[in-house]
């Protein structure tokens, strides 16, 4: 193996596998990139066993081809703090990966290429083709409200559901909830359910950036592949019955609350500085066109702020996690948010009064 490449080509490689590649692994080759080197091109790939991401570039200079596995944190720190504009030379002398520029000469051990792990593919149950803007839209929508290391594992990740043209993306931790929908480019050939587990949706979403191209998506039982720009990232889907979403999202009878989304979150903010540190309970007073915000704490601190808003409904005493409403807020575009109570003990709905295709549920909190 023995070849040149820009540094901007490789580096960009090289970032993009990172976030596969784990910090902490059981096997050390788990840790290296393996290099793929033919005539034209170089292909990288990085995997951690439940994922892998493999992604190519130019190179300007061919002299052999091979293969072998380098270290990807090292080689990423050493080709990123090189000049730009550098053309580096690589090429393998026994078991050492020699890097040669202009100025300096480095030298990695490596591992057999042999023993990096092979992801086994599985024969797509759908596929999906989807502009970048929706799938981004989807993701940043929805990705927040995933479980974190919760022991009900299929909540720690986003579910994805592809009906005809429509893709619904639904996360949830068990106290709050958020669904988004997309158009897809074309129907899908047929409907399929998966869970995305929390890194690796986190990964996709990266990788969507602003990229320009439409993406293809394959949805296997057990699953995903994603091809953006020619990079194609694969996962293994969480194993596990997601919840009845619709179930949890309140319907019936409401009071409706309209109000200015960036005055209610920076209320919110200010007020919840005395909040309890444990809880971060904010509690809210619905009366006729007046939103009652305040929170205390042990120490007997207290703040209390009235925010004008639209409301005529019946009068609603209720507390939130403070983050669970910041979150949501954060997320929605709309000058103005709407809030569907039904109830002092019952979750609330949170909707964009300019999009049908987003809703958030929050359960209420006792305090």
């Amino acid at each position: 193996m023995d070849f040149y490449i820009s540094k901007e080509e490789v580096v960009k490689s090289l970032n993009l596998t990172l976030g596969v590649v784990e910090k902490r692994q059981t096997l050390p080759i788990l840790s290296n990139v393996l290099f793929e080197v033919d005539e034209s091109s170089l292909k990288l790939t990085a995997t951690d066993l439940e994922s892998e991401i493999s992604t190519t570039s130019t190179i300007s200079n061919f002299k052999s081809g091979g293969k072998t596995t380098a270290p990807a944190r090292k080689l990423s720190d050493l080709c990123r703090l090189l000049p730009d504009m550098t053309e580096i030379h690589f090429f393998l002398d026994g078991d050492n990966l020699k890097i040669e520029t202009d100025s300096g000469k480095y030298n990695l051990s490596t591992l057999p290429s042999e023993d990096f792990p092979i992801f086994e593919l599985e024969e797509a149950q759908s596929q999906i083709n989807i502009s970048p803007q929706n799938l981004k839209f989807l993701i940043s929508k929805t990705s927040f409200a995933m479980g974190n290391q919760d022991w009900r594992h299929y909540l720690n990740g986003l579910y994805l559901l592809i009906d005809d043209k429509t893709m619904t993306a639904v996360a949830t931790d068990a106290h709050r909830l958020a669904l988004s929908k997309s158009l897809l480019n074309e129907a899908a050939s047929e409907n399929s359910n998966g869970i995305i587990p929390r890194k690796s949706i986190n990964e996709i979403g990266k990788l969507v950036g602003d990229e320009s191209e439409n993406i293809v998506i394959k949805l296997g039982p057990t699953s995903i592949a994603a091809n953006v720009a020619g990079t194609t990232f694969v996962s293994k889907l969480i194993e596990g019955k997601f919840p009845d979403y619709e179930q949890v999202i309140p319907s019936g009878e409401s009071s409706l609350l309209v109000v200015d989304r960036k005055i209610f979150s920076d209320s919110l903010s200010r007020v919840s500085v005395l909040s309890s540190e444990k809880y971060k309970g904010v509690r809210i007073l619905t009366k006729e066109n007046i939103l009652n915000i305040s929170a205390n704490n042990p120490e007997k601190e207290q703040g209390e702020e009235n925010v004008p808003c639209e409301y005529s409904g019946d009068e609603i005493d209720i507390a939130f996690n403070v983050n669970y409403l910041q979150e949501i807020l954060s997320t929605i575009d709309s000058e103005k948010i709407e809030i569907n109570f039904f109830g002092s003990e019952k979750s609330c709905l949170i909707t964009d009064p300019n999009s049908d295709d987003l809703k958030y549920v929050v359960m209420p909190l006792l305090i």
